[in-house]
């Protein structure tokens, strides 16, 4: 089961996106509830390996399940 990016939690920091094997992980093209950029995970190329969660810094802005309701899409 892929990760979520909890878009709300999320700080634009991208460690995730660096680290990711498969460049699952895209930037939105939209401003979270922070005001800043957030990232996200595309739940069909993830594999689940969980480097995303070992290297954000962030704490709660990567989860250990797939939630689409927690996590916004490119243009959301």
């Amino acid at each position: 089961m892929p990760h979520t990016i909890v878009t709300d939690q999320c700080e634009g920091v991208a460690d995730c996106a660096t680290a990711c094997p498969v460049a699952c992980i895209k930037q939105g093209e939209t401003k979270n509830a922070k005001g800043t950029n957030y990232w996200w995970i595309d739940f069909e190329t993830c594999i689940d390996c969980g480097i995303c969660l070992k290297v954000c810094p962030v704490e709660g802005a990567v989860i250990e399940e797939e939630r689409s309701e927690l996590q916004r899409t490119p243009r959301e």
